[in-house]
């Protein structure tokens, strides 16, 4: 578990949230990628408007450092680089913030066998986690859980993989796909200001239409669960 504490004047640092930057990954960039339609075309749906991985490398590093500070928190949820092991690192060393959590995700194997120690960089890795930020809690995930722990209680569920635009990131109830390319701005987004609003005005509902842990049950028996 990764809980947030509050200062002694009850201020919560700021914890900010992304996933799926795929930093230096080739075939998301549009003007050098490989990935071809059956007729031939480029899929725009699934590339980055970049003409080089260079340029969205740089974009990708300062969209991050322009609202993520050193002494904030920086969770990232799966799919950190591409293009081999070193790319690791390299991001990790462009970054002004360091105090980052990292949900693996299917991209992560070189961070996942912890080649050379990699994991060392980062404050938890993990694939699966709960967040605990004062009385606002989350269950993390590189990919979307159609049922979660505490869901009837409002816990909230953020994850990535599925690189959604900004305007479906929703799933079902409190779920959202935090992935940078849903953000309006490309960006990390503040989990308290920016998701947190959004997600508490949401019905609390998971994509099953038979899940019990949504039914209004009350358990009368004081000894049972």
């Amino acid at each position: 578990m990764i809980r947030i504490e509050a200062d002694s004047k009850g201020r919560f640092p700021d914890v900010w949230v992304t996933s799926d930057t795929h930093y230096s990954h080739k075939n998301i960039c549009r003007g050098v990628t490989g990935w071809r339609l059956p007729d031939g075309s480029i899929p725009i749906d699934q590339t980055r408007d970049f003409s080089t991985i260079e340029k969205m490398n740089s974009v990708i590093v300062d969209n991050i450092n322009n609202v993520v500070k050193q002494d904030d928190i920086l969770i990232h949820l799966g799919d950190w680089s591409f293009g081999g092991f070193d790319k690791v690192r390299e991001f990790y060393n462009r970054l002004v913030c360091k105090n980052i959590h990292l949900v693996l995700g299917n991209h992560d194997e070189h961070i996942e066998n912890n080649k050379d120690s990699i994991q060392e960089i980062f404050l938890t890795v993990s694939t699966y986690q709960t967040l605990v930020i004062g009385s606002k809690k989350f269950v993390l995930m590189h990919y979307p859980i159609s049922s979660w722990n505490g869901l009837n209680k409002g816990v909230m569920h953020l994850h990535g993989h599925t690189h959604l635009p900004t305007e479906i990131r929703f799933g079902s109830g409190r779920r959202i796909d935090v992935g940078i390319d849903g953000h309006p701005s490309f960006r990390p987004y503040h989990i308290l200001k920016e998701l947190v609003p959004q997600l508490e005005k949401r019905k609390i509902m998971s994509d099953m239409s038979n899940d019990h842990h949504t039914d209004d049950i009350v358990n009368k028996d004081n000894g049972g669960n």
